[in-house]
């Protein structure tokens, strides 16, 4: 199960073990449908029929994912007569997640940014160079 986000932990010093549990971590949260059916966990849980209508989904790669999820205790799974219902397990990886989407719209701002500064320059009027009178014939 995920736990709250400590500030006080690091990656710094953990042996070679650890830091493949960090990266199997992040390998689950690299996929966009896992993180869609995370998206659509935050509101309230839903049963992969469910989740499978929502997302688009078949309702047997909606399974698999969840199944990673849950592997890695991102989601709880609670059974109800024929269906199961999923539901997060930990609500702090929205923090992380919310984090990490502040930073890429940071930096999207940014690129924003610097295009302007040049189509700003591309739209700008030219300055026509000032033309010459003709010289006079003698």
């Amino acid at each position: 199960m995920i736990t709250a986000i400590d500030v006080t932990s690091s990656m710094d010093g953990l042996p070679p073990q650890a830091l493949d549990q960090v990266a199997d971590f992040f390998r689950t949260l690299a996929e966009p449908a896992r993180l869609q059916i995370l998206n659509l966990l935050r509101s309230q849980e839903h049963n992969v029929g469910e989740l499978a209508e929502l997302t688009g989904y078949s309702i047997a790669n909606v399974s698999r994912h969840l199944s990673q999820l849950g592997r890695q205790g991102f989601v709880l799974r609670e059974s109800r007569g024929n269906n199961a219902y999923y539901r997060i397990a930990d609500p702090a990886i929205y923090q992380l997640c919310d984090m990490v989407c502040g930073q890429i719209a940071k930096r999207f701002d940014a690129q924003a940014a610097q295009g302007a500064a040049f189509t700003a320059l591309r739209s700008a009027p030219t300055a026509k160079p000032a033309r010459r009178p003709k010289a006079k014939a003698a």
